[in-house]
């Protein structure tokens, strides 16, 4: 009688927990995080996710209220203080790579309805968590402690190959 009862308790549990490993790997964050959509002037940036999500211990802190966890932020709770899962976390989910394109300019200004229109973009979104993280916790802050410049960045910044040559001339006299 015993074995009639165990024999389909243990399929029922086999069967439970085999259906949840696909939910368990899709909530597990993952360990390294590249984060190269702005790599034009830069080389991507191989981001530790996993020291980070150590170090930090809440998602919320750096995505905001997607993760399950309500938003810290004061103007984000204003509206966003459930604390609902969001179906995807990346930055750029939300935060448009280019603000100041056309494409992106007529769309926040057609939809006079849309919520949102002084969001940052994406550089911004990065630069304000990171390095406003990075500032209270003693970690990296220099531009190129993060980032290695691609040459276009070279060219953009003046720097490497792109140097201008000293003149013997004092700036501006």
């Amino acid at each position: 009688m015993k074995i009639k009862i165990i024999i389909p308790v243990i399929i029922a549990t086999f069967v439970f927990v085999a259906g949840l490993s696909p939910l368990m790997a899709a909530t597990t964050p993952p360990a390294q995080v590249r984060i190269d959509q702005l790599s034009k002037d830069f080389e991507p940036v191989e981001f530790d996710h996993a020291s980070h999500v150590d170090m930090v211990g809440d998602c919320g802190e750096c995505h905001h209220h997607t993760t399950g966890t309500a938003s810290n932020d004061p103007d984000c709770m204003r509206c966003h203080n459930s604390g609902a899962t969001g179906e995807r976390v990346a930055c750029r989910d939300c935060h448009a790579p280019d603000p100041f394109s056309a494409d992106h300019l007529k769309t926040t200004s057609e939809d006079r309805k849309r919520y949102h229109r002084d969001l940052l973009g994406l550089k911004g979104a990065y630069h304000r968590s990171c390095t406003g993280c990075h500032e209270a916790s003693g970690g990296p802050t220099g531009c190129l402690d993060c980032h290695l410049r691609t040459e276009a960045g070279d060219a953009l910044f003046r720097a490497g190959k792109y140097t201008p040559a000293p003149t013997d001339k004092a700036a501006g006299h």
